[in-house]
């Protein structure tokens, strides 16, 4: 037939598309197969310059839902990336907040993030560093069941923390501890004895946790972000107040990245001075 001559196989097609989904997506070979769920030596015979496979069927669309892309894209079918209306609910999700330190949706998502870094720039300081006097003291409107309960759901989350491959990047205002110590703004009437204890169990927990916990601490006077977590390569999650606006693109992924790494390049306080920063607001304080 006239004009097949030229025309490349369709494993080169697949193969050429395949290259540019990982390269867009900013990962190594071995993060990308986990993250679109497929074996690793597969991925790598896929990517093989004189292979004439083609993936199974599981593997095509296992690479299409991650990476949001047609199959008949990825096997060179159309020109049309996109996989049609259909996509705006896959891309994006208004998922809701309950206010509570037993957050399940945000343990889900860490837990689906499991061996990918996970970057947050929280509201305060995360619920997992704080003692049950303040979690009490901050969520004292909220009816979210009994101390046992908001002790449990912090259990859950360091537990996720002291696992061997966790990693969580956490860069927050400074204003956001000064507050605390200070007893301003949403801390109010906290006593001065909690706000101690809380500074000191802190210190003790980010003493435990580092490197894998990293701090930053930017200051309002320079720089705003909204509260942001970027869980690895899957999602993104904007906190709203009542809710969390859930982008799965791995353009606005690497968007929020790179919004995360303007803030700790303007970070105040490096993760090794986290210490003695809490440390000096103790004596404030006492």
């Amino acid at each position: 037939m006239p004009g097949t001559a030229n025309r490349p196989a369709a494993s080169e097609i697949f193969r050429q598309r395949l290259q540019q989904v990982i390269d867009r997506s900013g990962l190594n070979q071995a993060a990308f197969s986990r993250f679109a769920k497929v074996d690793r030596s597969t991925l790598s015979q896929l990517l093989t310059a004189d292979s004439a496979r083609l993936p199974r069927a599981d593997t095509l669309i296992s690479i299409a839902s991650a990476c949001h892309v047609s199959v008949d894209w990825l096997l060179g079918l159309t020109q049309r990336e996109e996989i049609g209306a259909e996509i705006i609910e896959a891309i994006l999700q208004i998922e809701p907040h309950a206010r509570t330190p037993i957050d399940e949706l945000f343990v889900k998502w860490m837990r689906e993030a499991e061996g990918f870094r996970i970057r947050t720039v929280p509201e305060t300081f995360p619920d997992f560093l704080k003692t049950e006097d303040v979690l009490r003291y901050e969520y004292r409107r909220a009816a979210f069941g009994s101390p046992e309960d908001a002790v449990g759901a912090v259990d859950a989350r360091l537990a996720l923390m002291r696992r061997p491959d966790s990693e969580l990047e956490v860069c927050i205002s400074l204003q956001a501890f000064i507050t605390l110590a200070h007893a301003h703004g949403k801390w109010d009437g906290l006593p001065a004895a909690m706000r101690v204890a809380q500074l000191e169990h802190l210190i003790q927990l980010y003493s435990e946790l580092y490197p894998s916990l990293r701090i930053y601490c930017y200051t309002l006077s320079e720089v705003y972000s909204s509260p942001f977590t970027v869980f690895g390569p899957k999602r993104v999650a904007l906190f709203l107040g009542t809710s969390y606006l859930v982008l799965n693109t791995v353009e606005h992924v690497r968007l929020f990245g790179r919004r995360f790494d303007e803030l700790i390049r303007l970070a105040v306080v490096q993760p090794h001075q986290i210490t003695d920063f809490l440390t000096e607001l103790i004596s404030e304080v006492k």
